[in-house]
């Protein structure tokens, strides 16, 4: 996948003389968070919708350069260090730069998302698992084992949460019988996060628990 196929051109780059007026002006036709902007042909960072509008209009963008956020893109960049850019900057537009920092265009948040949809890990049938365990004792490659040892196949996976030294990872797993992989990560010292019906091991504790209750009551 190249990334030059997914960089827009359909609105130009601000300059540093632009009024802010205008560019106000410009927000309102778009639903883009942030618009780029230059000078000179160099491309200086970024404005957001946000901080234009408590501008005086009459002004220039250069009168307010201190308020441009510097993120960008390369053209070279994979389109999932290009997702966390998006995620890490809170904005739904990426200036795209080449090697030599030329201004190319911009990517959508959307285009990028829809890259991530076409992957296994959400357009293949599957189930999902969410384990937990200390962050110095799991490793990825017991994880892979675990799982190819029950027949399954795992089609993505990634850290979902980390928190007090316990680290959550969130599986997906091509269709199979989830209730084996599941005892197998038990009998590994991995806590399950997620619910499932195949689960034998949470029935059985309920059942114990009812004939325990049962037995109390006589």
């Amino acid at each position: 996948m190249k990334m030059d196929d997914f960089i827009i051109n359909d609105v130009s780059i601000r300059h540093f003389s632009d009024k802010i007026g205008e560019v106000q002006d410009l927000f309102n036709q778009l639903t883009y968070s942030h618009l780029p902007v230059e000078n000179n042909g160099i491309y200086m960072g970024c404005i957001s919708e946000n901080d234009i509008r408590c501008f005086e209009a009459e002004k220039s963008l250069e009168d307010y350069q201190y308020a441009l956020e510097g993120f960008f893109v390369r053209n070279t960049d994979f389109w999932l260090d290009i997702l966390e850019r998006f995620a890490k900057n809170n904005t739904n537009i990426l200036p795209v730069l080449d090697e030599e920092s030329h201004y190319l265009g911009y990517v959508e948040l959307n285009e990028i998302i829809t890259l991530f949809n076409e992957t296994p890990f959400l357009s293949e049938a599957g189930n999902i698992l969410v384990i937990q365990k200390g962050s110095k004792d799991y490793s990825f490659s017991e994880i892979v084992q675990i799982i190819e040892s029950n027949s399954a196949n795992i089609l993505g996976s990634f850290i979902s949460k980390i928190e007090n030294d316990v680290v959550q990872i969130t599986v997906k797993l091509s269709p199979s019988g989830i209730n084996e992989i599941i005892q197998s990560f038990r009998r590994y010292g991995y806590k399950i996060i997620s619910e499932h019906r195949e689960d034998n091991f949470n029935k059985n504790l309920r059942d114990r628990s009812k004939y325990l209750d049962k037995y109390m009551n006589i």
